[in-house]
Order: C-alpha cells, then structure tokens, then sequence
C-alpha cells in the first residue's frame, strides 16, 4: 500500500477544508512527517478528508466511504483507503519512529499491548471509531482496523487476496537437485515414522454464524498461501551427519534461547553466530549480554570468544543481512537453530506471521541454501491446541487449523506445517515442541511473559486454582539441555520431539502448593477468572498486567480453556533419546524443582511466600521434664516445658530446616509463675549436623527461645539435642541440654530436660495435628511427608558419629589428631 505520509500529503493537496488552501496539504503533510505538526487526529481529518457530504461518485471499485464522527468532531466522509490513512497517523503517534505505513503491522513497528490500548481508546475518542481490543490484537495494520470498523457498519468492503508480495521473502526456486536415499544408521530408540502427505488443500469451515468469519476466512486464506511458499524451496541432498561446528542461533536473547545459547557452548565446540536486533554489532552485542545478565546467565570473555553477533531481524528477507555475508553463511553454517518467535497470545494470526512463520521459512532458505544444513525449529504444542483433542503425542496428527482461534497457535501450526512440506523437499528439519517453560531448578531464572508463570503466580497469590487436566511445563534447563542434545546429536535429526516433561495434574499442583504453605481453593475455570480478574482490578499488580489481559480477552480464553482441558503430552521418543544420552530424565515439575524459582517470583512481588503468622499446616505438643541449677549451685530445681512445635509449611523446612514454637515454661527457681514464648525457632540439623569442634558429639536439633514473665521481664532459652556415638539412641532424640537467662545477661541456669518416653509418640506421632480445612487424603500426605522428612534427618544426625568413630577405628596411622592430644 501506498506510504501513509504521502497518501496524506496527496490527498490534502487535492481537496480543500473550509476555505484552506490547496498546497496548505503539503505544508501539514510535512509537518506530520517531522513529528510537530500538533494537529489531534479529528483535525488532521478535516484537512485530508472532502468538506461536501455528498462527495464525489465511487469510481468503479471503490469500496466507497462512511461516515464517521468522533464526540466533537464533525460529520466525516471516510473511504477505505482515508479511514487507514488516519488510523496509520494515530497509531504513528506510538512508536518510536513516529509514523507507521497504513499496510504495516502496529506491533512488528514497535508497538506494546499498553500502546494498543491507548490507541483504541483515542480512535474512539477522536474518530468515533469502536474497535474492541481483540480486533486491534488479532491485526494490527491500519488497514485491516479500517476494514473491519467499515463492515461493521454495513459498509462491504472486498476480502483482500492474501499477501504475495511476502514470497520475494524465498528466492526462486534452485534448480532441482535430486535427495540422495535416507542416510543408514537411524537409531533404533526412533524409528521414523511415515511422513504425512504433503498439505496440498484446507478446507473452509461453515463461518456464516461466526460474528469474526471476514477475519477468520483470511486468516485461514493467508494461512493456506503462507504454506505454499514452502514449494519455493529447492531439492537438496541430506547434510553431513557430523556434530556442527558452525551454528546460527536465532532469539538468543529471549528465555529459551539465551540458555540454549549457552548450552551449545558448554556440551559443544561450536561457534556460535546469533541474530539479534540492534542498530549495529555494538548496540546487538550489548542487548544479548544485558539479557543474559537478566536470566542470571554469564557474558564473559570466554563466552565472548565463541560467539559472534550478527545484527538483524528475523521478520526481514535475508534476515536483514547483506548479500555477502547471507551467502558466506549459505556456504559455512553447519547448522540453523530457530527460536526466535513472537510470543503474544493476544495478537492475532496477521499480526504474528512476520515473526513466526515467514521467518521460520527465511531460515528453511538459508539451511537449503548453500551446503544442506539442518535445521532445529522450536515448535509448540501448540499445534495441538484444539478443544477436545484426544492426544499429543510427537508423531499425532496436529490440531485442526479452522478450530485454533489464538493467533499464536495458528502461527506456530502454520509454520510447523511449512516445514513437513520442506522436509519433502530433502530438508532436514527437527521440531521441537517445548510446553509451558518453567524457571530454571539452579538460578529461578523465569520468564515473567510466560503465561505458565503467569497462572503459577496468580495460585500462589490468591490462593485459588481452575480445574484443569495436565499442565505440560517443564523447567528450562531440562528443555534446553534437550533441545540442545538433538542439535548436536547427527542420529537425533530430523525428528519430532515433545519437551514437555512429566504433566503435572490438578491433584499434584493442589498437593504441592499445600506442602508449600499455600492452601488452596479449587474452582471451575469461570469463576476462577472472574475472582481473579476482580482481585487483580483492587490489588493491582504491575507484572500479572499481561495476565489480566489475557482472562479479559475472549481469544485468549479459548487458548486458556484449550490447554487446561487438554490431555496430557506424551513424548516416548524424547524419553528414548534422554536415555541413549545419558541425560537427565525428565520429572515432574513439583514444588522442590520450582522452589528457587518461586522464591524469585515472591522477591518480584509476583507471589507470596508463606508466613509465621499464616494458619500452621502442621502442628504437635512436645512436653519435657527435668531439673535446672543456678549458676555455681549443685541443688537441682524442677523444671518443665510444655510446647507446641509447628510448621507454615514443608518449604519453610526444606528452605530453613526450622519448626516454629510456642508454649509455656515452669521453672519455680526462675519465675513462681510460668514464661511464656514470645517467639521461638527449632533448627533441625544446625549446620548439617557438622560439629562446632572435631569430635563425636554432633547437634540433632537447637532450641532457641525468647521468654516473657508474668511481670513482663524477658528470658532467653538456649537449648540443643546431641548425636554421641553411644547406645543410648532414644534418649538423645528426647534429651535437651538447656542454657537460661535474662535478657541482655549470661545465662544463670542450666540443665536437662528429657521428652518422657509414654508422651513422646503420644504427643508427636499419633498427636500430629493438620490444618483442618485439607481432605483427608491430604491430611495423611501431610503427615506422612513430616514424619519422613524429620525421620531421616534424625536417622542421618544420630549416624554421623558413628561414621566418625568408624572412620577413626580403621584410621591406620594412628597420629593423634589435636583434639585427641588433649583429651
């Protein structure tokens, strides 16, 4: 289409407004184009737009013109093309070159989904122009805006033929070079499967009730295009099965990529080149350090050393590089790695092509150009993202592309479906399908745009959960790792992969949160989103904006409502693979290998961790009688502890091994009335049990109380429970060495106290208390997992001096060691 500023200019120096002058259109077009003409939008219409209601007679064609009026504006004529015009000039206003060509993609310009909705708002405001949010998200070019607002007012406009120019994208055909037979040697963990035939028609669903069928028939029409540039590539022979040495690597500086980045780098001896957008190498090179630095990756010399930046972009023909060096690396690369993809599943199927599927085939012209390589595309399951699909398995038939409404997952499909027909052509593509990404187990790294981050820390904050079948996610350096062992691996190529781990259900999420502390409430997935969206409007929180985006979106929720009622993935070949490898199996997602990322998630005021104050999720007596003496006295005084020892949650164990107390003490030599625990902490293990000196007496547990009187004066309590290597097992796990005194002061009192052998079991095993509002299946669990949990720390703790004093007793030199010598 025609340049929006000088479709402008011409209009306005042909008509008149209001007894303007003609050439005053020059004069304002340029003053639009340098940015300070100060005209709002309704007045930059009256320049462009003809003064006479009746205007001039459609010529043969035309789509003809409505009017449109903002609140304060007078009635206007707008045809098809002005409509774009001005809606282009708006949009213009928020990006950062200040314009945006009419046929041009608001957010590939620039653009952000805050952007969008200010921009809706203004067309609204200023040209009466009511365009929802899904309209300006599933296409953002000012010209399908204009169409859309024109056929809803009963204005037809033609549908328009979907866009060829795109094709230059993929040079013409090469001439045909015959594939050579399928290499020997696949490995027997992967038997290739049948190839599918080639997509050759789709057929149109019935759209005549669906209030969208304009914008879904084009969709699926530019889909059905889109697919057909593919048969532009040529015919090639398979590449060399050898590990690449030269690898392209787009989106590195996104989550995914950035740790796949540095996994080729750790299990290879590649070198790697990434596309990364910026102005020069300079400004490229200093935006993929800042990202890695952003997911606790490091940019260091080393890393420097095998990397070399490439600045570009993947929406661009050539990838924006010169004809050189696209050629140099036709010729050099080994292999293409391809994760960069726009990831937005607002944005609508027109919006997203550019990025997803018109740079996946960029990529396909590259591994085809040249010496073959292959190439490593990063699907989705998303392929599979359809209501009702029965499975998703690596090698099932992918969801129906009519019955995918997001654009994301038409894109992601579109693409896949592109490269099976390159693959016809001889290319070797492997398609790996990660699910939901989540932080990584090490570092907590996360993506805070991810929508499985975004659901995550909406359960942790608010406590409630939909009802859903599977969550596919895995953590990112187990998808990356893999991902990365399929590149660098001849005999993994050419195959499908699904990267999504062990499914979590609805019972494993409930169980996990309620072992971190946050008890849950489990509800249909309208209710949720309707609490959710009404918590999210009173306690506004900056970073789940997108989320709230998203649950307001009806595109959007069909996605939503698509993986949460779908079946769990299956990925037997990427099970085989990891087990030939020697990789890490793949495991759930649980509450431990989520911990140091939900620890992050709280840190960014995205979650909640559990607090002392918060309801205990487990809770026992413990009660201790023995005797105390006054410092420099031998006279023993009577003295017991009656305590409730209790948990927030199993990650406060994990986290800080730590048990929360409360109670009372009565110690007649102390106070004639009992002391109360103002605040008390019980570590398990200190220190891993490691003793302070070298010797066989090892800490179970430490006790550390703060007290207060009946008279208001403060104590402190030290006390501690000791491994020996001695008979006496059970007496240890019930003895307390205690330490007494005021605040502020030495200790005045010591002694023993001892956990009576009849109430020990009573009191903390069959006594264990569960927070009430938990199912009783819960409930078991949760005992369960303490008791385990303390049982083998204990086991542990009472072993360590035995393991000492057997390691001394085959000590064979027998060299006194410094301790020893001063015994």
């Amino acid at each position: 289409m025609r340049d929006m500023n000088e479709e402008a200019a011409a209009k306005a120096g042909q008509r008149t407004n209001a007894g303007q002058p003609v050439n005053a259109g020059r004069t304002t077009a340029e003053a639009i184009e340098q940015g300070g003409s100060g005209l709002g939008v309704s007045e930059l219409l009256a320049l462009v737009m003809t003064a006479d209601p009746a205007g001039p007679e459609p010529a043969p064609g035309d789509s003809g013109s409505v009017p449109v009026a903002g609140p304060d504006a007078p009635v206007l004529d707008l045809d098809l093309d002005g409509l774009a015009d001005a809606i282009a000039v708006a949009a213009g206003r928020y990006l950062p070159q200040g314009h945006l060509d009419a046929d041009a993609d608001f957010f590939d310009a620039g653009g952000s989904s805050v952007h969008a909705v200010e921009l809706a708002a203004e067309l609204e405001r200023d040209l009466g122009v009511e365009l929802d949010l899904d309209d300006v998200f599933a296409d953002a070019r000012p010209s399908s805006l204009a169409r859309r607002w024109l056929e809803r007012g009963g204005h037809p406009v033609p549908l328009p033929a979907p866009r060829t120019a795109d094709a230059e994208l993929l040079a013409a055909p090469a001439r045909a070079v015959l594939p050579a037979p399928a290499p020997a040697g696949l490995p027997a963990w992967s038997p290739r499967p049948e190839r599918p035939a080639p997509i050759t028609t789709l057929p149109l669903p019935d759209l005549a009730d669906d209030p969208h069928s304009t914008a879904r028939r084009e969709d699926l029409d530019q889909i059905l295009a889109d697919l057909a540039l593919a048969d532009r590539l040529p015919f090639l022979r398979s590449p060399e099965p050898l590990p690449p040495r030269r690898i392209l690597l787009t989106g590195a500086t996104g989550f995914l990529g950035s740790h796949m980045l540095l996994d080729l780098l750790r299990h290879s001896d590649a070198h790697v080149y990434c596309l990364v957008r910026g102005a020069d190498e300079e400004a490229a090179t200093a935006r993929l350090a800042e990202q890695l630095r952003t997911y606790r990756l490091p940019w260091n010399a080393e890393v420097r050393r095998r990397v070399t930046v490439l600045p570009g972009d993947i929406r661009r023909p050539r990838l924006g590089l010169s004809d050189e060096l696209w050629h140099t690396l036709a010729h050099e690369l080994d292999s293409v790695v391809g994760v960069a993809a726009a990831v937005d599943f607002l944005r609508g199927y027109q919006s997203l092509r550019a990025s997803n599927v018109l740079g996946t085939l960029t990529l396909a012209e590259l591994a085809a150009t040249g010496r073959p390589k292959p190439l490593h595309h990063i699907s989705s399951i998303a392929v599979f993202n359809e209501v009702g699909i029965s499975s998703m398995g690596e090698d099932d038939p992918f969801a129906h592309v009519d019955r995918l409404v997001a654009g994301y997952d038409q894109s992601k499909w579109a693409a896949e479906a592109a490269l099976r027909r390159a693959r016809d052509h001889g290319l070797i593509v492997s398609a790996l399908r990660p699910g939901g990404i989540g932080g990584h187990t090490k570092t907590g790294a996360y993506n805070p745009q991810d929508l499985s981050s975004g659901l995550i820390s909406a359960f942790g904050r608010f406590r409630t959960v939909p009802a859903f079948r599977y969550l596919n996610a895995a953590p990112v350096d187990w998808v990356s790792r893999v991902a990365v062992a399929v590149v660098c691996e001849p005999d993994a190529w050419g195959f499908d992969y699904n990267l999504t781990g062990v499914p979590n259900t609805l019972d494993d999420v409930v169980r996990d949160m309620a072992f971190g502390g946050m008890h849950v409430r489990v509800e249909d997935w309208d209710e949720w989103r309707t609490d959710t969206l009404a918590r999210l409007e009173s306690e506004p929180v900056p970073e789940l904006a997108f989320l709230a985006r998203v649950l307001q979106s009806p595109t959007a929720l069909k996605l939503c409502e698509a993986t949460l009622k779908g079946p769990a993935a299956s990925a037997e070949r990427t099970d085989a693979l990891v087990e030939a490898l020697g990789l890490t199996p793949a495991a759930r997602y649980d509450a431990q290998a989520q911990l140091k990322t939900f620890e992050k998630l709280a840190g960014d005021g995205l979650a909640r961790l559990p607090r002392k104050e918060d309801q205990p999720y487990l809770w026992f007596a413990e009660t201790t009688e023995g005797l105390v003496r006054r410092t420099g006295d031998t006279t023993g005084n009577p003295c017991s502890m009656a305590l409730t020892l209790s948990i927030a949650s199993m990650y406060q164990l994990v986290k800080e091994r730590r048990v929360d107390v409360s109670g009372e003490i009565t110690c007649p030599a102390v106070h004639a009335e009992p002391l109360t625990v103002v605040h008390g902490d019980v570590w398990v293990r200190p220190e891993e049990g490691i003793p302070q000196q070298h010797g066989l007496k090892h800490q179970l547990l430490r006790y550390r109380l703060r007290l207060r009187d009946a008279d208001g004066q403060l104590w402190w309590l030290e006390g501690h429970k000791y491994a020996r290597a001695r008979r006496d097992l059970w007496r240890q796990t019930r003895a307390l060495t205690i330490e007494l005194g005021r605040e502020g002061e030495p200790g005045t009192f010591t002694g023993e106290v001892v956990v009576p052998a009849d109430s020990y079991v009573r009191d903390q095993i069959d006594g264990i208390k569960v927070a009430p509002h938990l199912t009783g299946q819960e409930k078991r669990a949760a005992k369960l997992t303490w008791l385990a949990w303390f049982g083998l720390e204990m086991g542990r703790g009472l072993a360590g001096p035995f393991a000492r004093a057997a390691a001394d007793l085959l000590d064979l030199r027998r060299t006194p060691n410094p301790t020893e010598r001063h015994r």
